[in-house]
């Protein structure tokens, strides 16, 4: 099950009335909410954007690709501002900037302010993805495996439903830039919860005279950090490069681009239905390592298929990979709380790995495509991605219970 933080004073007054509580819930659950909704409702417009701006697939792909790097690149950045500010101050500062981003794209019919908004969005879910796991840790430190599940539930139905609203949005406002602006709203309401929250927080800390977080370095020397950077590196790659070759894949085996699509939202419709099963699951298991490897053979299983017998059941093959890549993201996050010592240092790891493996991931994409138009198939990088859950598959091993934790 999981841990307590150990050797930290209890909380009392202000503060210690968020512990475990509705609102502290409720802001963990809308941070979550926004953290995929501006990247999920760009790709189903992505060739509107493109042609009506003249842009090519290298330009419209970057509109994906540029907030998953901002994830990586930002992600110590979030350990900076939470140590400045406080972890409930810093997610409420970066939900403020993804308003910003977010409400920009409604000039998106103008290339610099397009790309401005999503450098901006890719900031604010860069930082709120970082810290959110800290918070969780010091606010739910007996239920962190369930609270982690109501999280991967608010962020990848979000991100569901943004993907499969996109276009319809769009046409009922007869304008893309309206669509992708549509999500700006929602940002706003969390941060309206949040900053209410962090002023309570931090009111508390100046009462209490708390002594300040020291401000220690990312935990680069640690192997048990290494560890989950590899596990979570390896499922991003997988992730990113499903996302955006799912489709194509099938539709150069002839499926239409609307049964394409479809099979793109059962790939996502797995992962919230994992997602949301395997923290509850791991909250009952001192060792998560069965359910890690789990997750990797449910993905070996979607990519054997897809790889050898593409036809015979697609939709089998596509939600083994959502069941297997939501499990992996979702436990992946539980791994902070386990092998750090306290909030921050929850914080510290996952500013860690989130730097390394947005960064790495963020590149799979375009790896993926070249090495098909190099081949001529999707062969020779469906069969790279296959043979990369073998290192996956040793990382997740590794991470036995006993391992020394991240300070």
């Amino acid at each position: 099950m999981s841990r307590p933080v150990t050797g930290a004073p209890a909380a009392t007054g202000q503060r210690a009335a968020l512990h475990g509580s509705v609102l502290m819930l409720a802001t963990v659950l809308l941070i979550a909410l926004n953290l995929r909704l501006a990247i999920t409702s760009v790709p189903p417009l992505v060739e509107q954007i493109g042609s009506d701006l003249g842009l090519n697939r290298t330009w419209t792909g970057a509109l994906t690709t540029l907030p998953v790097l901002c994830m990586g690149v930002f992600a110590p950045v979030a350990q900076r501002m939470a140590h400045r500010w406080g972890r409930e101050s810093a997610a409420a500062a970066a939900l403020t900037v993804l308003v910003v981003g977010t409400a920009l794209r409604l000039g998106g019919e103008h290339v610099p302010l397009l790309y401005l908004g999503t450098l901006l969005a890719g900031f604010g879910i860069a930082v709120g993805g970082t810290i959110t796991p800290g918070i969780i840790k010091e606010y739910f430190p007996e239920h962190i495996a369930l609270v982690t599940g109501g999280y991967m539930l608010a962020m990848m139905g979000g991100a569901a439903i943004a993907s499969a609203v996109s276009v319809p949005l769009a046409d009922a406002f007869g304008s893309w830039p309206k669509s992708l602006a549509f999500w700006a709203p929602f940002a706003a309401l969390a941060a309206a919860v949040c900053w209410p929250v962090g002023r309570r927080a931090n009111q508390h800390r100046r009462d209490q005279r708390e002594p300040a977080e020291i401000r220690l370095p990312l935990p680069w020397r640690y192997a048990t950090a290494w560890l989950v950077v590899a596990f979570m590196t390896l499922q991003s790659w997988q992730f990113y490069s499903q996302l955006a070759w799912i489709a194509p894949f099938y539709e150069s085996h002839g499926w239409s681009a609307t049964d394409a699509g479809l099979l793109l939202s059962v790939f996502s419709a797995t992962q919230v239905v994992s997602g949301v099963a395997a923290p509850v699951v791991a909250h009952h298991l001192a060792d998560r390592r069965p359910m890690l490897l789990a997750s990797v053979l449910a993905v070996a299983i979607g990519m054997a298929g897809m790889l050898f017998a593409p036809d015979a059941a697609a939709w089998v093959w596509v939600g083994m990979l959502g069941l297997g890549l939501g499990a992996g993201f979702a436990l992946g996050l539980v791994l902070f709380a386990d092998y750090s010592l306290s909030p921050p240092a929850s914080a510290r790891l996952s500013a860690m790995v989130f730097l390394v493996s947005y960064t790495v991931a963020s590149a799979g994409p375009t790896v993926i495509g070249t090495l098909r138009d190099t081949s001529g198939s999707f062969t020779l990088p469906f069969a790279l991605l296959l043979v990369l859950l073998i290192p996956q598959g040793v990382a997740a091993a590794l991470l036995r219970p006993g391992r020394t934790r991240t300070p």
